[in-house]
């Protein structure tokens, strides 16, 4: 599939390393001894398969576009590092039942509101549970002059924004899937999180998060996402996988 991802805020959060290990199936990756989850709220629009043009395009249209809320950690496994959800929030429901079924992804239909206004340096969401019991509600601000650089060699935001493997479980089936796109264009970002009943409601042990930053980014345009594949025949590299590199090669 290729989407584009449109103005994406990450919040990141360090937690417990032993509460957030017990919630994952795979090694944690620690930065310098230290275990993140990040929350990352961005709109997908123009999901559509790679081949059929625009047929296929028109007819993903009822899914290719909507909001998501990402909950996100950071792990290694088989000692390529990547990504697992927590938990995913989307507000399309057309879509929820895919992700378990297609990618082992744990989607939720969620309420949402997003407001990110670079333009103006605001940062605004409020992402709510199905029911509307609880919710993630989030102010900011980040430059307005648009000076969005790649993340710095060896520095901790390239360790937790630079992934492009994720690995789930799902049913008792583990897999990874791949995704590829260039270096995120990113600022440093000033968050505040005004509510987080969302997120405690699902993992008690999160209310003592210390959030310690987060990052804006307006966006990438033409994200590619590979199939899932059961991680027992695994290909460790993510550059040298076959379909990695047909990609690079018609996006280039």
């Amino acid at each position: 599939f290729i989407a584009d991802w449109e103005r994406v805020l990450m919040v990141h959060l360090e937690v417990d390393a032993a509460a957030l290990q017990r919630e994952v199936p795979f090694a944690l990756d620690l930065w310098e001894g230290r275990a993140f989850v990040s929350l990352v709220a961005f709109t997908m629009r123009g999901m559509r398969p790679h081949a059929g043009g625009r047929v296929a395009a028109w007819l993903f249209r009822p899914l290719g576009t909507h909001e998501f809320l990402n909950v996100r950690t950071y792990v290694r496994h088989d000692g390529e590092p990547g990504i697992f959800f927590l938990a995913e929030w989307l507000a399309n429901r057309l879509s929820v039942p895919l992700g378990p079924r297609l990618f082992g992804l744990p989607y939720r239909f969620g309420r949402m509101r997003y407001e990110h206004a670079h333009e103006r340096g605001e940062l605004r969401g409020r992402v709510s549970s199905a029911g509307g019991r609880e919710s993630l509600a989030y102010r900011g601000s980040c430059r307005s002059a648009g000076d969005y650089q790649p993340c710095a060699p060896g520095t901790r935001e390239e360790f937790l924004m630079e992934r492009y493997t994720a690995f789930t479980q799902w049913g008792g089936a583990r897999r990874y899937f791949r995704v590829w796109h260039a270096p995120w264009p990113q600022q440093r970002a000033e968050v505040i999180v005004e509510d987080d009943s969302l997120l405690t409601a699902n993992w008690p042990w999160i209310h003592g998060a210390r959030c310690c930053g987060a990052n804006y980014s307006p966006g990438i345009a033409g994200v590619w996402m590979g199939w899932p594949h059961r991680c027992a025949a695994r290909d460790t590299s993510c550059r040298n996988h076959p379909s990695v590199e047909r990609e690079l090669s018609i996006t280039a």
